[in-house]
């Protein structure tokens, strides 16, 4: 049940996160607000080093620094296939892809979650799945400047490729050592900052923040640190299929802010998978 209410915690965090780097992203580029909020994240990590405690191994920090790596290379291809593809197409599958992958990972390597877990994982799916599909808009044209975005076969690529790498990156976190603390997060940020400025360097994008988008910058990385150590902890005390899956259902959070704050309008489709949400954290806390 801890396990359960931590990768809540985690998904929860993620998804006020992904709110608060939306806005931030609604007055400078996405990026730039990761090129900040990604060294900022390792910084408050190393406050909670001698909070937390640990003792690194040499394994921890290598799954750590591959999972930076994964973060990195997720990150990079996530942005070049919204660049060029539809979100509404390239939003969801890519949410699938972060919570599928881990699963399968999972029943791989000999994980068999109870009947109850199953169902719940199956509705935690369709829930990240629905959730995040976004219809275009006229702010979607007014960005593309009314030029059609494609789901072409790069686009694709570079879509399963960033699913995949950020799915891999919650295998690679799972694979830690409980004894190692929040050192393997360390590793993570410490190997995926560099990644992401060079992203940032190549797009002409690397440049400071001020005022209100540096501020939700710091608020990202306060609740991404938040976010990371809860899912590391999720992971440490219960199978990666299920830890997985509900730390994947951030995009709730955010949807629900987004409607609670902003006035956003929540369609059909993202109700329903709000709903499928909560009776898959229910299903799985009840397994």
């Amino acid at each position: 049940m801890t396990a359960v209410l931590l990768a809540l915690l985690a998904a929860v965090g993620y998804g006020v996160s992904d709110f608060f780097g939306g806005v931030a992203s609604r007055r400078v580029t996405a990026l730039r607000v990761v090129v900040v909020s990604y060294p900022m994240s390792t910084l408050f990590v190393l406050v909670l080093l001698p909070l937390i405690g640990g003792t690194p191994d040499t394994a921890s920090m290598l799954w750590g620094l591959a999972a930076g790596v994964a973060s990195g290379f997720a990150v990079w291809w996530f942005y070049a296939a919204l660049a060029s593809g539809p979100m509404a197409v390239v939003s969801p599958l890519t949410a699938l892809l972060v919570a599928g992958i881990p699963v399968l990972v999972g029943l791989v390597i000999g994980e068999r979650p109870g009947p109850l877990a199953v169902a719940g994982i199956v509705f935690a799916l369709g829930a990240v799945y629905l959730v995040s599909r976004e219809s275009p808009d006229d702010v979607t044209e007014e960005i593309t400047g009314g030029r059609e975005l494609r789901f072409t076969r790069k686009v694709a690529m570079l879509t399963i490729g960033s699913g995949a790498a950020f799915g891999l990156a919650f295998v690679f976190l799972h694979e830690t050592h409980a004894s190692a603390g929040v050192w393997p997060l360390l590793a993570q940020r410490g190997a995926a900052s560099p990644m992401v400025w060079l992203i940032a360097l190549s797009a002409g994008e690397f440049q400071p923040l001020r005022g209100e988008p540096l501020r939700l910058a710091a608020y990202v990385a306060v609740l991404d640190t938040i976010a990371n150590a809860a899912l590391l902890y999720a992971f440490h005390g219960s199978l990666l299929s299920l830890v997985s899956v509900i730390g994947s259902l951030y995009p709730a959070a955010t949807v629900l802010l987004a409607m609670v704050l902003l006035g956003e309008r929540v369609g059909r489709q993202q109700r329903v998978g709000m709903v499928l949400a909560l009776a898959s954290v229910g299903l799985i806390a009840a397994a």
